[in-house]
C-alpha cells in the first residue's frame, strides 16, 4: 500500500500501434497487394525470395530423400591407432578406440535427502532462499517507485513543515523492511585441518607397472615419402658422388690412403652399430648377478655347508654336487685338461678334444668362473683338438695349449682374437705326434718366456718366445732301453719311448720326470741330453699322470691305465704305497692344504680321496659323480683356496664338488698348546708315515 500522498504520473498517448499499421500498409503497397485495415498480417501469404545462386532443381530431384543415421560415436576419434607392445616387441593395431566426449566434470559428493545431513543442508537452503525472496520484494518496490516518479519535490500533506526526497524515504523504507539474517555461529571440531565429510587419512596412489621407474625418453616422428623427395634424394646421392669423385682426382696418392682408411674406419664404426662393448663391464655383472640369484641355495651350500653326518663317521667323507659348467658347442668333445688360473682363484680353463684316435675333429678352450656358472666368460675354437694347457703364474692371461696334430699355441686373454698369438708350424720344428702335457717354466736368462712340451713322438722340446716367435730346442728324447737294433753298415736304430706325461721338481729347477706309453718313468736332468737320471719301472700300462708332492720335495705319485695309483720317493725305485682302483685311472691331483690328501678319478665314473694320515690302505671317500656309466671320468683338479675339486668327463661336463670336513681334516687344538701350521709339519706328517714304509722294507 502506498501512501495517500502519492499521485499516478501523468502518462502521454500510444501512438506506437498507428505507425506498425502503417508500414504494413507501405510494404503491403510495395508487393503489389491492397490489404484492409482490419486485416491481421499473419493471415496474408508472403512473397519467397530466391537468392541468384540458388540451384534450379525439379520436382523429383527435390522430393528425393536422404536419410543419414545418427550414432554415438565420436566423429573426431582416430579408428588405426597403433601402439608398441612391448611383450611382443612389434606394433600393433588398437581395435578398441575410446569415443567418449567429455564435457564437463565434476568430483562431488551424494548425500541422501532422507539422511540427518541431508535434512540439515535443506533446511539452510530454505532460510537462505526465505531471506533471498524477501529482499527482493522490497528491492522490486522500491524500483518500481523510483521509475514512476519524476525527478520533481514530492508534494507534502497540509500539515507536513518540510519536503523529504523519495531516495531517502526509499532508503528508510528498506532499512524498515529489511532485517538481515545472520547465520548460526558453528564450532568446528579442530579449526586447523579438519575435514567434515572426508577421510583425514592420505591415500596414497596405488603402484602401476608404469611408474615404477622413470620411462626412457622417447620422440613421436612421422614423416612423408613422395615421388618427388624420392627423386630429390637421389640427384643429391648423385652430386655427392660426382664431388667426392673430383676431390679423389685432385688428392695425393698419401691424402687418398688416408682418406680410405678414413673411409673404412667410417664403413667399420657403421657396421658396427650393434657392438656392446661400452656395457660389456655392466653386462657381465648384471649377469652374475642374475646367475646368483638363480643359483642361490648351491651358493649357500658352497660356502657355507658342512655335512652333518661326518661327526658320525670317523674316517668317511662325501662330495657335495654344487655346479655343472658345459657349452653346446663342446657337447660331443671330452675335456682333456683342466687348470685353475694362479692369480684369479674362482676361474679355471677348460680344453675339449678327443682321446679316440678314429674320432678326430675341433677343439675348444673354454674359460669358466664360478661367478658365472652357466656361461663362460671366453671361449677359444681350433681346428685340431686341445690335448693339454697350462696358466702362466706371473702372467695369468697368457695359456699355453698343445695339440692332437703336434702343434702348441699361446693364447693371450687381454686380445678379444679367436686366433692364438703364437703358434707353431712345421717350419719352427712341431711335434710329429699328439702333445700329451705343455708347462710354463721360469724365465730365461734373457728374460724371455718359455715353457716345455713332451709328445708321443718322444720329444720334450724347449719353447722360447722370441722377437715374437716361437724357437724350439730339443731337451730329450726318450729312447726304449734293449731296444738298439744293429743294421748293415755299422748302422744303429733305437725305438723311440712315447712321452705321455711331465712334471718339474718344484725347487730343483733341472730335474723333471717323464712318463711313457711303455709304463716307464724317467727322471731326467735339463742338462743331460741323452742320459737319464734314474729309470722307474712304474706300471704295466700307459703312465696318465705325473705329479710332485707340493710340499716334501722327495716324494711324487704316479697313475696309470693299470688300474694302479703309485706313491713314491724318488730315491727309491720301487713304490712306498700302491692303490688297486678296479677300473682304469684317467688323472691324480695333490691337495693343496695338505701333503697326504689326494684325489683319482676312474674310466667307471668315480672319484676318490685319499687322507694317508687318515687311512692308508683305502680311499675315504669312493663316490660315482657322473650319472651314467658309459660316462668316463678324465680330469681333476683341486681348487688353491676353497675346499672344492673340479671334475671333467668325456662329454663335455665338468662338475665343481664340495669337500666334507672329513676329507680337509685339520690337526684338532689342545689344550695350553698352538697347533702348528706351514710347510714343515706337513713333511713331517708325510715323513712319519714314509718311514714306516722305509723300516718294513729295509727289514725284508
Amino acid at each position: 500500500m502506498l501512501p495517500a500522498s502519492w499521485k499516478a504520473p501523468h502518462k502521454p498517448p500510444r501512438k506506437q500501434s498507428n505507425n506498425i499499421v502503417r508500414g504494413t500498409r507501405k510494404r503491403d503497397e510495395d508487393s503489389g497487394t491492397e490489404v484492409g485495415e482490419g486485416a491481421d498480417e499473419w493471415t496474408q501469404s508472403k512473397a519467397t525470395v530466391r537468392p541468384p545462386d540458388q540451384l534450379e532443381l525439379t520436382d523429383a530431384e527435390l522430393k528425393e530423400e536422404f536419410t543419414r543415421i545418427l550414432t554415438a560415436n565420436n566423429p573426431h576419434a582416430p579408428q588405426n591407432i597403433v601402439r608398441y607392445s612391448f611383450k611382443e616387441g612389434t606394433y600393433k593395431l588398437i581395435g578398441f578406440v575410446n569415443q567418449l566426449a567429455v564435457h564437463f566434470s565434476q568430483i562431488g559428493n551424494l548425500i541422501p535427502k532422507d539422511s540427518d545431513e541431508g535434512r540439515r543442508q535443506h533446511y539452510r537452503d530454505e532460510i537462505a532462499a526465505g531471506s533471498q525472496e524477501s529482499a527482493k520484494v522490497v528491492i522490486s518496490e522500491t524500483e518500481n517507485l523510483e521509475e514512476d516518479e519524476e525527478p520533481k519535490e514530492l508534494e507534502t500533506e497540509p500539515g507536513s513543515q518540510t519536503d523529504v526526497p523519495a531516495a531517502e524515504v526509499a532508503e528508510k523504507v528498506t532499512e524498515e523492511l529489511i532485517t538481515p539474517v545472520q547465520p548460526k555461529e558453528r564450532m568446528l571440531t579442530n579449526k586447523f585441518n579438519f575435514s567434515e565429510r572426508a577421510s583425514q587419512t592420505f591415500n596414497y596412489r596405488l603402484r602401476d607397472r608404469e611408474c615404477q621407474m622413470e620411462p626412457p625418453p622417447r620422440t613421436n616422428f612421422s614423416a612423408t615419402a613422395n615421388q618427388w623427395e624420392i627423386y630429390d634424394s637421389y640427384i643429391e646421392e648423385l652430386e655427392k658422388q660426382e664431388k667426392t669423385k673430383e676431390k679423389e682426382k685432385t688428392k695425393t696418392p698419401v691424402a687418398k690412403k688416408s682418406g680410405k682408411m678414413a673411409a673404412r674406419k667410417l664403413m667399420s664404426m657403421e657396421s658396427q652399430s650393434d657392438d656392446i662393448t661400452k656395457v660389456a663391464q655392466a653386462a657381465k655383472i648384471v649377469e652374475r648377478m642374475v646367475n646368483q640369484n638363480t643359483y642361490d641355495d648351491i651358493a649357500q651350500d658352497f660356502k657355507y655347508y658342512e655335512d652333518a653326518a661326518d661327526e658320525y663317521r670317523d674316517q668317511e667323507g662325501t662330495l657335495l654336487p654344487l655346479w655343472k659348467f658345459q657349452n653346446d658347442k663342446a657337447k660331443r668333445l671330452a675335456v682333456t685338461a683342466l687348470c685353475w688360473n694362479p692369480k684369479y682363484k674362482d676361474l679355471f680353463a677348460v680344453g675339449h678334444g678327443s682321446y679316440d684316435f678314429m674320432k678326430q675333429s675341433r677343439g675348444m678352450l673354454l674359460l669358466y668362473s664360478m661367478k658365472n656358472p652357466s656361461f663362460p666368460e671366453y671361449i677359444f675354437s681350433s681346428e685340431s683338438g686341445i690335448m693339454c694347457l697350462d696358466m702362466h703364474v706371473d702372467h695369468p692371461y697368457l695359456v699355453v695349449v698343445g695339440y692332437y696334430d703336434g702343434n702348441v699355441a699361446i693364447y693371450n686373454l687381454k686380445k678379444p682374437l679367436s686366433q692364438p698369438t703364437f703358434r707353431s708350424s712345421a717350419k719352427s720344428g712341431k711335434h710329429t705326434e699328439p702333445v700329451w702335457q705343455v708347462k710354463w717354466q721360469k724365465d730365461d736368462m734373457d728374460q724371455n718366456l718359455n715353457f716345455f712340451s713332451v709328445s708321443s713322438d718322444g720329444r720334450i722340446v724347449s719353447w722360447t718366445i722370441v722377437k715374437s716367435e716361437l724357437v724350439h730346442t730339443d731337451v730329450i728324447k726318450l729312447k726304449v732301453e734293449g731296444s738298439t737294433m744293429e743294421v748293415s753298415e755299422g748302422l744303429q736304430l733305437h725305438t723311440m719311448g712315447c712321452g705321455t706325461a711331465f712334471d718339474f721338481h718344484k725347487e730343483i729347477d733341472y730335474m723333471f720326470l717323464v712318463g711313457t706309453e711303455e709304463g716307464k718313468i724317467y727322471k731326467c736332468s735339463k742338462s743331460y741330453s741323452s742320459q737319464f737320471l734314474d729309470t722307474y719301472d712304474a706300471h704295466n700300462m700307459a703312465v696318465d699322470a705325473v705329479s710332485w708332492n707340493p710340499f716334501h720335495t722327495k716324494v711324487f705319485m704316479s697313475c696309470s691305465s693299470d688300474w694302479t695309483v703309485k706313491i713314491w720317493d724318488h730315491t727309491i725305485k720301487t713304490p712306498m704305497f700302491i692303490y688297486d682302483l678296479n677300473s682304469a685311472v684317467g688323472d691324480v691331483a695333490w691337495a693343496p692344504y695338505s701333503s697326504t690328501v689326494f684325489a683319482a678319478v676312474t674310466t667307471d665314473g668315480k672319484a676318490h680321496v685319499f687322507d694317508l694320515a687318515v687311512n692308508k690302505y683305502e680311499a675315504i671317500c669312493s663316490q660315482p659323480v657322473v650319472a651314467k656309466k658309459k660316462n668316463k671320468i678324465t680330469h681333476v683338479q683341486f681348487n688353491p683356496i676353497h675346499p672344492i675339486i673340479i671334475v671333467g668327463d668325456d662329454r663335455g661336463h665338468v662338475t665343481c664338488l664340495k669337500l666334507s670336513p672329513n676329507l680337509r681334516k685339520m690337526p684338532k687344538e689342545k689344550k695350553g698348546q698352538e697347533v702348528q701350521k706351514g710347510p714343515a709339519v706337513e713333511i713331517a706328517k708325510l715323513d712319519k708315515l714314509l718311514n714306516l714304509v722305509r723300516e718294513v722294507k729295509t727289514k725284508t
